[in-house]
């Protein structure tokens, strides 16, 4: 917790607590006893401590609900304005807000409160004539050879976590009986037929799901636009008139609008966490070589992940457990922060990631510390390293592919793949030095029980419409934040609690080695 408000945001947790439990001794002692003391709930405002104690001992529990925002203004030393957003077990949302004063004996009580509730907001849904294509290569319904199904024979299928969900597997892992075309068509008019399935992908239909597609990617994943020449925009529905991100840009899109359940995506640079964040989705992406990459079209090996997008918190945990191996789940006490990391955000996204880090840190107790130890100088000395040898990994992947197409990409992605063509020798190996010093400070950063935070990226979603400079710009500035759980092989979780307005972003927790299963519990413990 941030230390100028620490003895009040105890008070507000135990004001919190006291609310789940129905102590109406607390609660009592929580409100100023004081005749002009207010409470309001938008149909009955009730004035002065002897009546909120008679409406507070009459009333029945309050509904479980899970913080979800907190925001601290402070009026004066002795004065603090809190607004609280929160979720409840139907999906239905609320806010409170608190004003409160610090009396004579230092003690934090309210002095006015308001209370406003909603019920659960639709599901965002796409438009009646959307096109699905910009989402989906191919469906359930029209493939011309049927999708695997779990690997096990019908009488022996277990039950497993993800049991009546479906993924939209993203267009880079090998489906048996399919082609992978990896978002581009010289490379799928290329492609053999898959004989068997990825790894991942097998590791889902053993947990119980089935594929309802294979969904669009960006050009052999080296974007994190989600804009694909070829193939269209997928809509975001979570956010009208935005792009998803990508490379995982198609998943995302299925995952957002509802027509899967779990989105079975990549992370090399990004590419979960960012649709994840524009989408308003769960993102994960796991730790370096945690989930085998069998059957998956690489990018960059150094850095290529297996990751999953999901609209709930349960499918995350679900989808997590069929994929991950067995971890020890350490609990969470502290929760860094880096300054230089924040101020690569927008303004308006700074103040939503702190108000969904806030309220996180409240439900889990852990404490809030700033760090200091890296930079803006360090940081972008990494980011040039992490470019510098993904351009290089992605051309001595593809380069003779994308030699031999000439333009059959779009310009931009052919250009970054043209761009570790002219990388030496020595210029990766300056890189990989620079990049092994930052994995050594950035894994020492986050030991078991610490997780650090930052913004997942670097603002909201972008516009189908922004030029080519908004979208490279904006590019650069979320690369920034992206690359470094990627450089160093770590698993990350975005979050999407924070909104700027109406719009997603993403809180982004980072782990260390092998504490994929700590972020999800950090974040599902308990969940509603």
């Amino acid at each position: 917790m941030p230390a100028p408000h620490t003895q009040l945001l105890r008070a507000f947790w135990r004001y919190e607590q006291a609310l789940m439990t129905n102590d109406v001794v607390a609660l009592d002692d929580l409100f100023a006893d004081s005749p002009a003391t207010i409470r309001s709930d938008g149909g009955t405002t009730l004035v002065g401590h002897e009546q909120i104690a008679a409406f507070r001992a009459g009333r029945p529990p309050v509904a479980a609900r899970r913080l979800t925002r907190v925001h601290v203004r402070e009026v004066d030393p002795a004065t603090a304005v809190i607004v609280a957003e929160s979720v409840r077990a139907d999906g239905g949302t609320g806010a409170q807000t608190q004003l409160w004063s610090r009396g004579l004996l230092g003690a934090w009580q309210v002095n006015t409160a308001h209370v406003s509730l909603a019920p659960a907001p639709a599901a965002p849904r796409l438009p009646d004539d959307a096109d699905l294509t910009s989402i989906w290569r191919v469906t359930v319904d029209d493939a011309a050879t049927p999708f695997p199904k779990s690997p096990f024979p019908e009488p022996l299928v277990p039950v497993g976590p993800l049991n009546g969900l479906t993924v939209a597997v993203k267009d880079l892992f090998a489906v048996a009986g399919q082609q992978v075309g990896a978002g581009n068509p010289a490379w799928l008019a290329a492609a053999p037929v898959e004989a068997t399935s990825a790894w991942a992908v097998t590791a889902l239909l053993a947990g119980g799901a089935r594929i309802a597609g294979i969904a669009q990617t960006d050009e052999l994943a080296f974007s994190l636009a989600g804009t694909n020449i070829h193939y269209g925009t997928p809509p975001n529905a979570a956010a009208p008139g935005t792009i998803t991100g990508g490379s995982t840009s198609g998943p995302a899109a299925a995952v957002a609008a509802g027509l899967a359940d779990v989105a079975l995506g990549t992370d090399t640079a990004g590419s979960v966490r960012v649709p994840a964040s524009y989408c308003g989705l769960y993102g994960l992406r796991t730790t370096h070589d945690a989930v085998p990459r069998g059957g998956l079209v690489p990018l960059a090996p150094s850095f290529d992940t297996v990751g999953v997008l999901t609209r709930t918190a349960g499918h995350l945990a679900a989808a997590a457990d069929a994929l991950l191996p067995a971890q020890d789940v350490v609990p969470v006490t502290r929760i860094a922060v880096v300054p230089a990391l924040m101020d690569l955000a927008e303004p308006a996204v700074q103040k939503a990631v702190e108000a969904a880090l806030l309220a996180l840190a409240l439900r889990s107790e852990a404490t809030v510390e700033t760090v200091t130890e890296i930079g803006p100088g360090a940081l972008e000395a990494w980011f040039t390293a992490f470019r510098t040898v993904q351009q290089a990994e992605g051309w001595a992947v593809h380069g003779a592919f994308v030699a031999s197409h000439p333009g059959a990409f779009e310009p931009a992605v052919e250009a970054r793949f043209h761009a570790g063509a002219q990388i030496t020798a020595a210029e990766h190996e300056a890189a990989s030095a620079v990049l092994e010093q930052a994995r050594a400070t950035l894994r020492a950063l986050v030991p078991p029980g610490t997780v650090l935070a930052l913004p997942s990226t670097s603002s909201p979603a972008p516009r189908v419409d922004a030029g080519a400079v908004e979208i490279d710009f904006t590019r650069a500035a979320t690369l920034r934040l992206t690359c470094l759980a990627s450089l160093a092989g770590l698993p990350a979780l975005s979050v999407p609690t924070p909104r700027v307005g109406t719009a997603p972003v993403g809180l982004c927790l980072v782990g260390g080695p092998g504490q994929d299963r700590t972020l999800v519990e950090l974040v599902t413990g308990g969940s509603l």
